[in-house]
């Protein structure tokens, strides 16, 4: 009895943490961010059944150009973009994840050329803009509307590398917020950094360099996009040029290297392209994607011990370009929007092995290069 009574003790906390956990929606918006120089229009939103991964066409906007890449509010009431080009441009709207409609509230300069990435923080207080072509990472307060105020911070990189058509000046990519947003950290992909912010979003300016401010990858590499674990222990940085994915400790502003793998074959010749990088909602596994001649995603497995990486699988995108993907919030399922053949392949996932399986549907569109999972009302 004695033995029964601690088992049932050793379990009551789980039996009540999974009866007071909130469970997923079943259905969730996907925004799609695209090129506008084909037939795509805009931003797309379909409506996500996580059941069976199908989709539905919901609504689109058209008012913008180039919105490759975008980002919801942490209220899910507002959109964000980019327009990407030699004069980029950020753009507000209100969003009605019931509907799916989305109206233009206002834009304003990034000051820089081809913003290709957005982030909001938590408390809706800031925008942080990536300025690819011109090297820079732009800061915007949001207001109580949703609207973007006026650039309050603009910190340009310096600097150069050895691929000398890739990484002739800085080349800012991707940023991201460790999850208590006392940090920053950005990608140079000309300069071979990762930069590192303190961030306080009630001080002006809001990013002042960390100690160190920055931690650089083996040169030629390019680094592009990053994913922190969970529980902000690690951190996956992607290095575009050079095909290699780095595991990092992460501890309070620092980073320590503690592995490299390289994506490629063999086999892969010529440009590569890596892309994106993501991790499953549970933790267990990391996907990353290469364009080029490849146009394949890579799985690994993720030690819980280390956070360090073991080779699954790769699994052919069935198109070109794999600019983006992203798994869907129950872990069931992954999109890839394959930029350069006009098409997102919906695959199921294997939750024990972690292993890209078949193909459940597609979407037909033009140039897509962001997918966003937003829950619908």
């Amino acid at each position: 009895m004695k033995k029964l009574l601690l088992v049932i003790a050793l379990l009551l906390p789980a039996i009540t943490f999974a009866q007071h956990k909130k469970p997923l929606p079943s259905t969730f918006d996907l925004l799609i961010g695209t090129y506008t120089n084909g037939s795509s229009k805009g931003i797309y939103v379909y409506r996500f059944y996580e059941e069976r991964g199908r989709t539905a066409y919901l609504n689109e906007i058209d008012s913008v150009t180039n919105p490759s890449y975008v980002t919801a509010s942490a209220d899910n009431k507002f959109v964000y973009s980019v327009n990407e080009g030699p004069q980029g441009e950020v753009s507000a709207f209100t969003f009605n994840a019931n509907t799916g409609k989305m109206v233009l509230i206002n834009k304003q300069p990034t000051e820089g050329a081809d913003p290709c990435h957005i982030l909001e923080d938590k408390e809706q207080r800031n925008l942080f803009v990536a300025n690819y072509s011109s090297g820079s990472l732009a800061v915007f307060p949001v207001n109580k509307d949703g609207s973007i105020a006026q650039l309050s911070q603009l910190i340009k990189d310096e600097g150069s590398s050895i691929v000398k058509d890739r990484q002739q000046g800085p080349h800012v990519h991707n940023a991201i917020l460790t999850d208590n947003e006392k940090y920053l950290l950005y990608t140079d992909l000309g300069t071979d950094k990762v930069n590192i912010m303190r961030y306080k979003a009630s001080k002006n300016p809001p990013l002042t360099p960390a100690d160190p401010a920055f931690v650089s990858v083996t040169a030629g590499n390019g680094p592009r996009h990053m994913v922190f674990s969970a529980d902000d222990k690690y951190l996956y940085l992607v290095q575009e040029i050079g095909g290699v994915i780095n595991t990092y400790n992460y501890d309070n502003g620092k980073l320590t290297l503690v592995q490299s793998v390289n994506m490629l074959t063999p086999a892969m010749k010529g440009n590569i392209g890596s892309a994106a990088i993501k991790l499953s909602p549970d933790g267990r596994f990391l996907y990353a994607s290469n364009r080029g001649n490849a146009n394949e995603i890579v799985e690994y497995a993720v030690n819980p011990d280390n956070g360090q990486l073991t080779f699954v699988a790769r699994t052919s995108t069935l198109g070109k370009g794999p600019r983006d993907f992203s798994i869907d919030p129950s872990g069931k399922f992954l999109l890839v929007a394959n930029q350069n053949s006009d098409n997102i392949f919906i695959y199921r996932l294997d939750p024990v092995t972690g292993k890209i399986l078949n193909v459940i549907s597609h979407i037909d569109i033009g140039s897509p290069v962001c997918l966003k999972f937003v829950p619908a009302d």
